[in-house]
């Protein structure tokens, strides 16, 4: 496969490896083009050092990946065949975190999953990723983007993150991202910028779109209500269960499929019937009418399509200026957005920056300026249209994610005996670690204690 590296931040080029290369493996390759010495080359990707004994595939480095190698000449020296455990990452970080692709940022909704200790701690992520491939248990994307540039619809997406001075991927994090706060609110999270004559410690994450190669320049919008369907809850209007779907903001976290929150989308733009919030835009609540449930990301609007899409923003900007206290051009084909001076009937639609017809109407009766009173007034009929979408109490009682999640935690999930936290225990021994990145709490499955020398003979392998 083809990996575009980066060299010191600077010029890049590709290199060819195996598909199933080591990270020692790629660091030859680029010493040798670049004549340094291997054991002075960092591997840098989403966030982290890459460790030499390491495939880059779980690392999920994949074909056109862009990785960034940094030159330390004051990097210890490493032996080749070095167990990756006792790597020495540079400056002081590096520590092996979870793969960002795969990071869970929902734990309001899901549990973490508990490191297997008897599988050996350097195994995480990627060896549960493949167990459960090759079990044939269904594997899921952790985020979802609207690909603005290549796919134009709903893709699964990948989490990356960079260095806020300098804007390169060299910086490395100081621990794992664990709530959609991490990552969409600035100078939360900070790490250890890599690059040379940077020092930069301020973290900034981006989400580019999974199903083709991009460039680091390629970001895509992330759609942080959609989500895949762990919990199996059916959609609130056809009550089927499908995946992924998308949970309103709403308290009871009510959930609808992609198919009918796009159908719910155009039928309510069709009435002209979203809403324009001063805080959300013009936008949507939950689909059963639930309060304080309105989406404030409006990208996820773009489930409409380009031409739907670009209709929601015309509507969007009308309904903006007629609150702002303006007026629509009447004339056809025109629609000019107006903020005239209050009191002011004589109106003039000025053309002006590529809008604007120059039409004279009536502030009353939207009709071509006159004197004197008005002869009659055009009001705008409504219809009354047909929804496209059902809604009764029982589906609307199926649908609630959060009773799912509690229903699901509670049958599958303990809690960490330290700091409380949902634990789910997929498989292995009994030896139990809590992956909270401020607890890491080692503890027994069956009783929920301490791991101790008893538990060790009684408890492990039942």
């Amino acid at each position: 496969m083809i990996v575009f590296v980066r060299f010191n931040s600077s010029h890049g080029f590709p290199v060819e490896v195996d598909a199933n290369a080591s990270v020692f493996q790629l660091k030859e390759a680029v010493a040798q083009r670049q004549g340094v010495p291997i054991d002075q080359l960092c591997v840098i990707f989403a966030g982290k050092e890459l460790r030499n004994n390491f495939t880059l595939q779980s690392y999920d480095v994949i074909q056109q990946s862009t990785v960034h190698v940094v030159h330390c000449t004051s990097r210890p020296s490493q032996s080749p065949a070095a167990d990756s455990s006792t790597e020495t990452p540079i400056r002081g970080n590096g520590r092996d975190m979870a793969d960002l692709s795969q990071v869970d940022l929902s734990t309001s909704v899901f549990p973490r999953h508990s490191t297997d200790l008897a599988a050996g701690p350097e195994i995480g992520d990627q060896s549960r990723r493949s167990h459960s491939e090759n079990s044939g248990s269904r594997c899921y994307s952790s985020f979802y983007v609207y690909c603005k540039t290549v796919c134009k619809a709903v893709q699964p997406g990948k989490l990356r993150v960079r260095c806020g001075t300098c804007q390169q991927g060299t910086l490395t994090l100081t621990r794992d991202p664990c709530c959609w706060e991490d990552a969409l609110e600035r100078n939360r999270m900070t790490g250890v910028c890599q690059a040379k004559g940077c020092d930069g410690t301020v973290a900034e994450f981006y989400f580019k779109c999974g199903k083709h190669a991009t460039s680091e320049s390629d970001t895509s919008v992330i759609l942080n209500l959609i989500t895949a369907n762990r919990q199996s809850v059916p959609c609130i209007t056809c009550t089927d269960t499908v995946d992924p779907v998308l949970i309103f903001p709403c308290e009871d976290r009510h959930v609808i499929c992609l198919d009918c929150f796009h159908l719910y989308c155009v039928t309510r733009l069709n009435d002209r019937q979203f809403i324009h919030d001063p805080e959300c835009g013009y936008s949507l609540p939950c689909v059963a009418g639930c309060l304080d449930s309105l989406i404030k990301e409006v990208h996820h609007f773009r489930i409409l399509g380009s031409e739907q899409y670009d209709r929601y923003q015309h509507y969007g900007a009308e309904e903006y200026v007629l609150r702002m206290g303006g007026l629509l051009c009447p004339s056809p084909g025109c629609g000019a957005g107006l903020l005239p001076d209050a009191g002011l009937r004589r109106i003039v639609c000025l053309p002006q920056g590529g809008a604007g017809c120059g039409f004279v109407f009536c502030r009353e009766c939207k009709e071509a300026y006159h004197g004197g009173e008005c002869s009659s007034f055009h009001g705008t009929g409504s219809a009354v249209s047909q929804q496209g979408y059902v809604i009764n109490e029982q589906a609307a009682q199926r649908a609630r994610w959060e009773e799912a999640s509690r229903l699901a935690i509670k049958e599958t999930t303990k809690r960490c005996p330290k700091c409380q936290v949902p634990v789910e225990k997929n498989g292995g021994c009994m030896h139990m670690k809590c992956p909270r990145t401020s607890c890491q709490f080692q503890w027994c499955w069956l009783c929920s204690r301490e791991w101790n020398r008893d538990c060790m003979g009684d408890h492990w392998f039942e």
